[in-house]
């Protein structure tokens, strides 16, 4: 782990996944009598941990309780996505699933647990997967994307897929899936029908952010 400041910046100390072009930030919390204050993304240590920017095209919010899953999704590469993630409230376990045909970490997956005490936040490149399974009762993740949400561009692989083996199952609770994340097809299925990123297209598409 390294920690950067930058300017007047505070300080966020920063993780590089197993996942190549993925990151952890971890903010300084500043916490008082009243509460507390936390900057959540910091744009000039983005791009020095990077080496590039990230338009800020949209930002989403998800409520979720407690095992609701909800990945493996990706965007279809044109025009692809990036995505910086945090959990605003609750705790969630979240997933980057490498999802990049031709990446030298194909298949594989790291994690990072997000909570309402840390702030901590993934950062997720272009063409890799993302899911996280709530921990608790209204658990809230808040996605800020480099681009507009496109139906027909956003796909899926099963978070259940057996080949991938992520930990989602929680000790009494049965995974909640949306009846999309149900039915979505397996990483081997998506590779033979074509529909994943191509690792080079990716990564070409990150640089130009």
């Amino acid at each position: 782990m390294t920690t950067r400041q930058t300017g007047a910046t505070a300080p966020t100390t920063v993780r590089e996944l197993a996942i190549k072009g993925a990151f952890e930030f971890t903010p300084t919390v500043y916490p008082d009598r009243r509460g507390l204050f936390v900057t959540t993304y910091q744009q000039p240590q983005f791009a020095e941990t990077t080496g590039h920017g990230f338009p800020v095209f949209q930002t989403c919010q998800s409520q979720s309780r407690r095992g609701v899953v909800r990945g493996v999704h990706f965007t279809s590469t044109p025009p692809g996505m990036a995505k910086h993630v945090y959990c605003g409230r609750g705790r969630a376990l979240d997933f980057v699933v490498d999802l990049r045909v031709g990446s030298p970490t194909f298949g594989t997956w790291d994690t990072v647990r997000l909570d309402q005490e840390s702030f901590r936040s993934t950062y997720l490149p272009v063409g890799v997967g993302h899911v996280f399974v709530a921990h608790e009762d209204d658990t809230t993740m808040v996605y800020l994307m480099s681009g507009p949400y496109v139906a027909e561009n956003e796909l899926a692989v099963s978070p259940l897929d057996p080949a991938l083996g992520l930990p989602l199952t929680l000790d009494g609770v049965e995974p909640v899936l949306s009846d999309r994340d149900i039915a979505a097809p397996t990483l081997a299925q998506a590779l033979e029908s074509g529909i994943l990123p191509d690792y080079e297209a990716c990564l070409a598409l990150e640089a130009a952010l």
